[in-house]
């Protein structure tokens, strides 16, 4: 059946909905292309400026260094090194300078600090081994110099700090799980349709690797601007899209691609929306996937939106399971493929309404003849016999 030949109701003529079509697809109210809040892959559409306590980065170096971008951190990893290197190098030099080493070179009778330190480049040198333990034995500190031998002891500390501070930013940066959620996909289009009787809105989620995500979570919100009932303005307002916290259906078992479920009842935004609203509406709606990933233990998160020309009324998800040769085979290519079903073009509120008074009238339509028909009651003492 087509677009045009869509009805309203589970199995009810057009008329319970009075017959409303809508065929027409676009971009947006009037054409318009929507700006979104989440893209598509996940990342978050959302710029700061005008920051003025800047200073607070700095409190959290480490977060900060982690959360820069690789080549950043790249730099800031060699420059850590290089400038530790260079600022011990000139103290190593000028230590020998001011004891006077450099002007006794090659004097068998004067005692350096550093032996074989001749040089600001050898001082250099002598910095990097001793901050790397490397120890070629060439450069050493003579027992007799006791400044030599603190700032020794003050550059091995402070080697190790540095040493423990980069290699903790790289190893967090590496193990990050953010390359994880790219392996966890979402369907290219929402659908509304009919589950079990009522109007849901619907998704499906997906993962491509074998391992698994442990403790998956599902979670859905609907972004949209309102103003309240005082005036007040809420842009990217964010309300709750149930998708089964109560009953538990949130917690996924995410081994095959599973169709995500919002009902829309008395308690969803979606509640007052029809097949005609939905394309003056401007809103999106963003999913959020959660869990661990087996193989790490870390945390997972993958994240993907909706805009209202992106939700399908009236279709439904194609199957992408199959049995093949004792196991179960997904087939991601029909993963995004929908179909088209008999769905009520009327709000879900309007629905019930309508439904209701169908069955209210289907249950007075058989009660009136069974009471035309009953027999006249009889008090207590009509009988027909007597005693006597």
């Amino acid at each position: 059946m087509g677009r045009d030949g869509a009805y309203c109701g589970l199995g009810a003529s057009p008329s319970v909905c009075g017959g409303r079509r809508q065929c027409t697809e676009g971009r947006g109210s009037g054409g318009r292309r929507k700006q979104r809040y989440v893209e598509k892959n996940g990342k978050c559409n959302v710029q700061h400026g005008n920051m003025l306590e800047t200073y607070r980065y700095l409190t959290d170096i480490f977060t900060t260094l982690v959360d820069l971008r690789w080549r950043v951190s790249l730099l800031v990893f060699v420059l850590a090194y290089t400038l530790t290197w260079l600022s011990f190098g000139l103290i190593w030099w000028f230590l020998a300078y001011c004891r006077g080493d450099l002007e006794h070179l090659g004097d068998k009778a004067w005692t350096p600090c550093v032996h074989n330190l001749n040089g600001f480049v050898s001082a250099f040198l002598f910095s990097i081994e001793t901050e790397t333990t490397i120890g070629y034995g060439f450069r050493v500190i003579a027992d007799s110099c006791p400044l030599g031998i603190a700032l020794l002891l003050l550059q091995a500390i402070l080697g190790s700090m540095v040493n423990a501070f980069m290699v903790g930013c790289m190893f967090v940066k590496i193990s990050q799980p953010t390359k994880r959620a790219e392996t966890l996909i979402f369907s290219e289009r929402a659908v509304v349709s009919p589950r079990d009787g009522r109007l849901c809105l619907m998704f499906r989620v997906g993962d491509l690797r074998r391992s698994h995500i442990v403790e998956a979570s599902i979670r859905a919100k609907l972004i949209r601007s309102k103003q309240t009932a005082e005036g007040e303005f809420i842009p990217l307002d964010q309300t709750e899209v149930g998708v089964g916290l109560e009953t538990g259906d949130d917690r996924l078992f995410l081994v095959s691609p599973l169709i995500i479920a919002h009902e829309i009842d008395s308690r969803s935004p979606f509640w007052e929306m029809s097949k005609d609203g939905l394309r003056a509406e401007d809103f999106e709606i963003v999913v959020i996937l959660e869990g661990m990933v087996e193989a790490t233990g870390l945390t997972c998160q993958a994240r993907s939106s909706y805009l209202c020309e992106e939700v399908l009324w009236g279709y439904r998800f194609m199957s992408v399971l199959s049995l093949e040769g004792g196991h179960y085979e997904v087939d991601y290519g029909m993963f995004h493929q929908t179909f088209e079903v008999s769905t009520p073009t009327c709000s879900a509120h309007e629905l019930t309404e309508r439904l209701a008074e169908a069955e209210a009238q289907l249950y007075w339509s058989v009660a009136r003849p069974e009471e035309e028909g009953a027999p006249p009651a009889t008090g207590p003492g009509s009988g027909s016999g007597s005693d006597s």
